[in-house]
């Protein structure tokens, strides 16, 4: 198994599959899951030739439980910490979730300094802030991520079978396919990491302004999301990020989930790719 320590002592665990001078992808998971999740996407690219990477997010997975540095500086630093170590450039970011937070600061503060990102996927991303303020009134209420913390705190186990059984990939739509296999393994993925991790990782994803950071990004970058995503709204979010990257392209997918990596990859790695090919 692949790790690397960063500065601060947390052990952070990698995959990195495929040919070394191939063009790599780099993908960042989302809360509370791991690089497990994206199992679709990096057999897919590795049969069309890619290098591709992931990591557990620090206090996920299999990385190290480490008590301190669970906010969207230090998962963008850790990140950095994953590129530096594999030595890698000319790399496709590709960042769901709060790791779509994790990849619009790593490429704002390291990536774009550093000369190393080729193109930015953010994929029914945070950014730029969930949380419901004076200044952004159409975001979600705090009380909502209250209830969140509250709910692990209560019953960890129980708060993510229901996250994954319900709205994270739409299956309490009515009319919807329910795949056990799907929730049993995101279950699994979210029950590997630390509680303390995905406790302070909820004011991570949902209170971190990252205008800024959009702002910043100058590489291509595609926004995808699908319109029935009961997570992070896309009103709140694909459709904010596009007005302030300069260079972004918007794709929306009707009627598709949070979680739609996992249940429509068909439709969304063909689309990854030729972005990435473009």
């Amino acid at each position: 198994m692949a790790y690397l320590t960063t500065a601060d002592g947390a052990e952070i665990y990698y995959k990195d599959w495929g040919p070394k001078d191939a063009q790599p992808v780099m993908f960042h998971h989302g809360w509370p899951l791991s690089a497990d999740d994206w199992d679709a996407q990096m057999l897919f690219f590795l049969a069309n030739g890619y290098r591709v990477v992931a990591h557990d997010r620090r206090g996920h997975g299999r990385s190290s439980q480490i008590d301190t540095g669970h906010d969207m500086d230090h998962y963008a630093a850790d990140a950095f910490a994953v590129v530096e170590h594999l030595d890698l450039r000319n790399v496709v970011h590709v960042g769901h979730s709060t790791g779509g937070g994790e990849v619009a600061r790593y490429v704002a503060k390291f990536g774009q300094p550093q000369g190393r990102v080729a193109k930015a996927v953010l994929v029914s991303a945070v950014p730029p802030l969930m949380a419901q303020t004076e200044a952004n009134p159409g975001g979600t209420p705090v009380a909502v991520f209250d209830g969140f913390r509250k709910a692990l705190a209560d019953n960890r186990a129980a708060f993510f079978l229901n996250v994954a059984s319900g709205p994270f990939y739409g299956f309490n739509r009515p009319g919807q396919t329910v795949l056990e296999g799907v929730i049993n393994n995101w279950w699994r993925q979210g029950m590997m990491g630390s509680a303390l991790a995905h406790y302070k990782g909820i004011k991570a994803f949902s209170e971190t302004d990252q205008t800024e950071d959009l702002k910043a990004i100058t590489v291509p970058t595609l926004v995808i999301q699908g319109d029935d995503d009961q997570i992070v709204p896309y009103t709140d979010a694909a459709l904010l990020q596009i007005k302030l990257l300069v260079n972004g392209t918007l794709k929306i997918y009707p009627g598709y989930p949070h979680g739609m990596l996992t249940t429509q990859a068909d439709v969304i790695n063909p689309d990854l790719l030729a972005f990435i090919r473009s």
